[in-house]
């Protein structure tokens, strides 16, 4: 394996930083976040978070409502 070059910028030296921790926030972002892949087309007609949040959002008021209705239906 080669070694890589040393790429930082004369002005900084690695004792400036301190001792790095792989995985330090991890369970804080795992927590508060999940990350889901979209395909091509379903990315370009929902372009933001907010536009799949608030999508989402109505599909699921839209279920419970009809979900409400076919039991009520169901009783009779």
């Amino acid at each position: 394996m080669r070694k890589t070059k040393d790429e930082m910028r004369p002005v900084y030296r690695r004792s400036d930083f301190a001792k790095l921790e792989r995985g330090k926030f991890y369970a804080e972002v795992a927590a508060g976040t999940s990350v889901v892949l979209l395909e091509p087309e379903i990315a370009k007609a929902f372009p933001t978070s907010q536009s799949v949040n608030e999508t989402l959002a109505g599909l699921l008021a839209l279920a419970k409502k009809t979900s409400r209705a076919s039991r009520a239906k169901r009783a009779r």
